[in-house]
């Protein structure tokens, strides 16, 4: 199945990006007040005494007194003058001139409107008349081990809809898991699970806007699974979700075409994260294009890789163009198109790593004596696990036979040789159908030569395993590499990490965090090579907000053709 972008699917979030809108600058012109002055008079001696030579003094007396009235209404019409000006400057604030008499100066303060749900302090009107001033978008994430709910909460000051709040809930947990696969055959009871999440949105977005504020529902892995078990099984609760949303709740269901409950692609998952992480970056929407950033998502079963390939000088049998292909995906945002590789590696997540180098492991022996069981009643060495340590592990070989073993970690460490179990794992030997290829035979253009100095944002398992280990938010894989080293040395080498808050209680607590590590090195490294002097940035949340792909599947809904319809003039 291609997945170029097809503008007739969803077609709205690329049109709608653009992300450095600011408020507009307003000013305020003072009123003008016309001051009455004050009248004046004109202070005369009293008739009589001006002609008066014999009455001198008295004329002087009279002249004085005259002078000095005239000084004393000069002098009270200025303070009277100054006294109205006070008042009126004062008073526009709320505070006037009776207060200064009281001896209250301190300066007036301002109440400044907190935005309720329906505004923003950012502009006071939608920056288009076909948007309103504040959206509301929800998307409910069903994974396999829980749902969760995501209100988001935009307005529509610039060209972008600009992300103003976020508010979260997930299924309470239970035995067995609470996602929508957990179940079963009971549909009608899926779609009730969701009901204490959409009770969340019902509180948090306002009655004037849930008619236009469209939710959408995208399953993971555990649909797919319960499929494999019984197959239309997650069909049936995906209907029973859409009825119970459309008949129990005011929020538009974005439609079948458009993606509004469905089981989600990987492909979509990875791209969904890549437009989550530049949105909140900042790199994709504006009228500038910017270098974007590439997303390495680490999951248990999977991890996924996107990123924009350039192609400014082809060489060396370098293409001029991405090729067509699965891998290529393709969308427009104000003017400027972007075309990603993406690829889904199924099977190369953390747990599933696991699971293989230790499978590998128990092969090496059974292949060596397939008659002779033996030493599966022994603990077996393992590289990957450190010095000091051990863990039970359960294998199952292709040929079927099962193999409750314990594995323990070697006398020395030994990082090198779990690296080797890691790479052996990737399959690089694979043949490569069209050149050049990453891992396992799949295509990827160089990120050496198409991708050598824009961002790397690594998250999920990535950001787990080295945040508590006190990593930096940036490194490069030489760095990561150095650190798998010291965890592999065990106890003894773990000194260094006494004075990083909780890693030496991670450590304990995990035997196979050299492998965990290892695998990482050399997922980067040789899998999908990037040099070891390459940095890498770990991020959990940007600006607040989460990684992820459900911000990114979220943006599509905003537009009215995912389904929603708001009276635009009772809330522009």
């Amino acid at each position: 199945m291609s997945t170029a972008f097809d503008a007739r699917r969803r077609p709205s979030l690329w049109s709608y990006l653009s992300f450095n809108s600011k408020p507009r600058r307003r000013s305020v012109s003072l009123p003008k007040h016309e001051l009455p002055s004050p009248d004046r008079k004109e202070n005369t001696p009293p008739k009589g005494s001006w002609g008066r030579a014999s009455n001198l003094e008295g004329y002087k007396e009279a002249s004085m007194t005259g002078g000095q009235r005239a000084r004393l209404l000069k002098t009270g019409g200025v303070i009277a003058f100054v006294v109205l000006l006070l008042y009126l400057f004062t008073s526009r604030d709320g505070a006037g001139v009776r207060d200064i008499v009281k001896g209250q100066t301190s300066p007036p303060t301002t109440d400044k409107k907190e935005a309720g749900p329906l505004g923003t302090t950012k502009c006071s009107k939608s920056s288009s008349k076909e948007k309103p001033l504040i959206q509301y978008a929800l998307m409910v994430d069903a994974g396999s081990t829980g749902s969760r709910i995501h209100v988001y909460k935009f307005n529509n000051c610039g060209p972008t809809p600009e992300l103003e709040s976020e508010e979260f809930q997930m299924t309470e947990k239970k035995e067995g898991g609470s996602g929508l696969s957990s179940y079963g055959d009971d549909a009608e009871g899926a779609a009730k699970s969701l009901d204490m999440l959409l009770e969340v949105a019902v509180k948090t977005v306002p009655d004037k806007l849930k008619g236009c504020s469209p939710i959408a529902v995208k399953a993971t892995a555990g649909l797919r699974k319960l499929d494999q078990k019984k197959e239309g099984a997650s069909k049936k609760i995906l209907d029973a979700v859409r009825n119970r949303l459309e008949t129990k709740f005011p929020f538009p269901v974005v439609s079948a075409e458009n993606g509004g409950v469905e089981v989600m692609d990987g492909k979509d998952e990875g791209v969904y994260a890549w437009i989550t992480t530049n949105y909140l970056l900042g790199k994709i929407g504006g009228p500038d294009k910017s270098p974007t950033a590439a997303v390495f998502d680490l999951g248990g079963g999977s991890t996924q890789i996107v990123f924009e390939p350039t192609f400014k000088s082809p060489s060396g049998g370098m293409p001029e163009t991405l090729h067509e292909g699965e891998h290529k995906y393709v969308f427009k945002t104000g003017g400027s198109t972007y075309e990603l590789y993406q690829h889904s590696h199924l099977g190369y997540g953390l747990m599933a790593a696991r699971e293989s180098i230790h499978k590998s492991v128990v092969k090496a022996l059974h292949d060596a004596s397939p008659k002779d069981r033996s030493w599966a009643s022994s603990p077996i060495l393992n590289p990957c696990i450190a010095p000091g340590m051990s863990r039970e592990v359960n294998v199952t070989l292709d040929s079927g036979d099962f193999y409750t073993t314990k594995m323990a970690g070697p006398k020395d460490a030994a990082p090198a040789q779990c690296r080797g179990l890691a790479e052996k794992i990737l399959l690089k030997e694979k043949q490569c159908d069209l050149a050049p290829c990453s891992f396992g035979g799949v295509h990827q253009p160089s990120l050496e030569k198409t991708f050598a100095r824009e961002d790397v944002y690594i998250f999920s398992y990535f950001f787990d395993r080295t945040k508590p280990l006190g990593m930096p938010e940036s490194f490069t894989v030489a760095e990561l590499r150095d650190l798998t080293a010291k965890v592999c040395e065990g106890e003894k080498g773990w000194s260094s990490f006494g004075a990083v808050e909780g890693a030496l209680e991670e450590l304990k607590g995990r035997p196979e965090y050299c492998l965990d590590l290892n695998f990482m090195v050399g997922l980067l490294h040789t899998g999908y090579e990037m040099p070891l002097n390459r940095e890498v940035k770990i991020a959990k949340k940007i600006k607040g907000n989460e990684l992820g792909w459900c911000l990114g599947a979220s943006l599509p809904l905003l537009s009215q053709e995912s389904g929603w319809k708001c009276k635009l003039n009772e809330s522009h």
